[in-house]
């Protein structure tokens, strides 16, 4: 049975499965579970950074802590993940699908296998988790889902132009599922960042722009907000003021006046 909340141990007696969780925001999200009392298991496709992550955490926070080595972009991964746990009798009351990356530069550059594994891991993999896992929250009545688009999600950003419509897929399949998921006692939570320092500019190849270095947050503050507003319920969040202000000043402008603003935002030089 999974263990209620309390206010001083929230999370105490509970699962919470992090998805790329071997480097940045995933390694945040974790420890900030973790010191909320809850138990990990901790999925990503480098064993030598889980195993470090996993040491870490369980010194510093007295958790229990599971690694599983797995590449989620692969189409029966999160099948076999999900069969895996189940098999092993772990009850997972918290999901945070953090796992994807992005691909940068002119769209017709862009090599196809890495934009087709880009859209499999930050779509499909991120829908079939959510369905697998809170099919069995909705049954038990308890669970928070945590998902992360990108403030790249509001609006059509060419030289990110696949990875940022991924993204707002996943803010809005998010919000949706969201009011779907009202009345089964799981909630889902969207977070959209920013420029976060984490390993993404390094695996897309971008180098920080002007714009990006004025409003750079770290990953620790992110994730701190994201999981906050995860246990609140609440059904999307974007962190920080100019990320707030860009989101909600993209909805009142023309497509291509949006396109052009963050390209001028995002090109190197």
């Amino acid at each position: 049975m999974t263990t209620q909340p309390t206010d001083n141990t929230p999370l105490q007696g509970q699962w919470a499965l992090v998805t790329g969780a071997s480097s940045g925001l995933g390694v945040d999200f974790a420890k900030e579970l973790a010191k909320r009392g809850a138990n990990l298991i901790l999925v990503a496709r480098r064993q030598d950074k889980l195993e470090t992550v996993q040491a870490d955490i369980t010194a510093t926070y007295g958790v229990e802590v599971d690694v599983v080595v797995m590449d989620l972009a692969e189409r029966d991964a999160p099948e076999r993940l999900y069969e895996q746990l189940r098999a092993a009798g772990k009850q997972v009351d918290i999901l945070v699908n953090n796992a994807g990356f992005g691909a940068f530069g002119d769209f017709l550059a862009i090599d196809w296998d890495k934009e087709r594994a880009m859209l499999d891991l930050d779509i499909i993999t991120v829908v079939q988790m959510s369905k697998l896992f809170a099919k069995d929250m909705a049954a038990r009545g308890y669970g928070r889902l945590l998902q992360i688009a990108s403030t790249g999600g509001f609006q059509p950003t060419p030289l990110y132009a696949s990875y940022s419509a991924a993204k707002s897929f996943v803010l809005y399949w998010s919000n949706a599922i969201s009011f779907e998921l009202r009345e089964t006692g799981v909630s889902n939570t969207v977070i959209s960042p920013g420029i976060t320092r984490t390993e993404f500019l390094q695996v897309t190849g971008q180098t920080m722009t002007r714009y990006q270095r004025l409003t750079l947050m770290e990953s620790s503050e992110v994730a701190r907000i994201g999981i906050d507003a995860m246990l609140r319920g609440q059904a999307s969040i974007v962190p920080g003021l100019v990320n707030r202000l860009t989101a909600w000043s993209t909805r009142f402008m023309p497509y291509q006046l949006s396109a052009w603003i963050a390209k001028q935002l995002m090109k190197n030089s």
